[in-house]
This record gives C-alpha cells, sequence and structure tokens, in this order.
C-alpha cells in the first residue's frame, strides 16, 4: 500500500489542557493551536516522525484505551524522573492489575494509560517514545495488516504475545500489536493517521487499503477530506488527502 504513518491522534475534552501536558512531558513543543486541533511535534533529533495531534470531542472516556505509548529511559533515575516529572503535571498512577513490573503505569489528566518502561535495550535509540502499543487479538495478523499500510517491517516478535513493528529509518518509535482478549466496546480515543504522498489519488489510496483489509467506518459525515477506515480487529484510523 502507498501510504505512511502521519498521526497519533488522541480525543480530548480539554486539547490545549492535554496537549501542554505531553509537550512538557516529552520535551516537546506545541507546534499548531487552532480550534479543532492541537498538535504537540517532536524535535528532529528525536526520530519521531509523526505528530501528536489532540482533538476536541464531547463524549467521556469510559473504557481502557486500546492503544497507548509507552515512555522510553536510559536509566533507572531516568525512569523515576519521568515518573515524577509526570505527577507533577497532572498524572496519576493507574492499577490496571498489572502487579510487580519493572514499568510504571501512568494516565494523563484525561485518563490516557501511558507506560514509563525500565531501561530496555531494544528502545535504546528510540527518542521520548519507545513504542506505540495496539491491544490485539490475534498479533500476527493486525501485523501484517499494518506492515503493509505502513511499510515498517516487522522487527521483533516475542512467541505469540507481541509482535514490533518498526521504520526502515531504524529510529523512532516501534508500533508493537500485544496480545489482550479484551472486547472492544466504544470508538478508541486514540488512533492512526496514514496518508498517501504527494500527488497520489486519495480515491484510489483508500481503495487499495480497503482491499488489502481495512473496512469503512460510520463515522464522520460525507464532506470530510479523510476516510475513516477500521483494521481488521474494529480499530479506527484515517486515510488522509496526500501529503
Amino acid at each position: 500500500m502507498n501510504t505512511r504513518l502521519v498521526n497519533l491522534v488522541i480525543d480530548a475534552a480539554r486539547p490545549t489542557v492535554l496537549a501542554d501536558f505531553w509537550a512538557a512531558l516529552l520535551g516537546w513543543r506545541v507546534a499548531v493551536e487552532e480550534p479543532d486541533e492541537v498538535d504537540v511535534r517532536a524535535p528532529e533529533t528525536d526520530g519521531w516522525d509523526l505528530d501528536l495531534v489532540f482533538v476536541p470531542v464531547p463524549e467521556p472516556k469510559e473504557v481502557k484505551n486500546r492503544i497507548h505509548l509507552d515512555l522510553a529511559s536510559p536509566t533507572p533515575e531516568h525512569q523515576a524522573e519521568l515518573v515524577a516529572r509526570a505527577l507533577e503535571l497532572g498524572g496519576r498512577r493507574v492499577d490496571l492489575g498489572q502487579g510487580a513490573v519493572p514499568w510504571v503505569v501512568l494516565a494523563d489528566p484525561e485518563g490516557n494509560e501511558f507506560c514509563v518502561l525500565e531501561p530496555r535495550d531494544r528502545y535504546a535509540g528510540a527518542g521520548a517514545v519507545a513504542s506505540i502499543v495496539v491491544d490485539a487479538h490475534d498479533p500476527e495478523r493486525l501485523a501484517g495488516f499494518w506492515t503493509r499500510l505502513t511499510g515498517w517491517p516487522v522487527g521483533s516478535r516475542e512467541g505469540d504475545a507481541l509482535v514490533g513493528l518498526r521504520a526502515p529509518s531504524g529510529r523512532g518509535p516501534w508500533l508493537e500489536f500485544l496480545r489482550n482478549g479484551d472486547v472492544k466496546r466504544v470508538k478508541n480515543r486514540v488512533h492512526l493517521d496514514v496518508a498517501p504522498p504527494e500527488g497520489a489519488d486519495h480515491g484510489e489510496s483508500v481503495a487499495e487499503v480497503v482491499a488489502g483489509g481495512a473496512a469503512p467506518a460510520d463515522l464522520g459525515g460525507p464532506d470530510l477530506p479523510w476516510r475513516v477506515l477500521m483494521d481488521p480487529e474494529g480499530n479506527e484510523f484515517c486515510v488522509l488527502t496526500p501529503r
């Protein structure tokens, strides 16, 4: 498929507040601030090649997100600093039944879960964000769909529990599919945007994505310039206009 990842989008009751939290936590900057979205952007040196986009929605968060971020830490001291910073900025600790684990589970001011990982060699060159983690009933199948959609090859496997994709550049976060049996009940508050390259035909690109296993999602109006689809496990994503 002739598309690439361009955004990670987070629904928010207060987009500006949430964008400020994440910009301060990651050391990034607010690059766009408009009524319908606020974008947080990483420095080029970080390796993260997406915008972190916050959009206003009226619906409250109801369930655990099926997509979350894992933050990287090169040392135990840095992990502790990240946790302390998140709590000072308005985050909180979350108990998801994880038990005694070396990573720390937190939530941002609107309850979006994320993890601050202990040092792991695999994420040494990832930058501030180690991984975008997607819950999956069948990690192998879902990774196969997304590797075609993004052009990111499989870079790691942990049995049948986790499949990780990595950008061909070898920089930035992993995109990981983690086995989880929870049933999807509501629209995801976190989703990915992809886009075809400049000059491509948008309709043809959407048709190619659908032929590759996506399904239409009944979201938004017919006049939107982008198309909302679902991956094989019902996770919503957008195919934006060529860029």
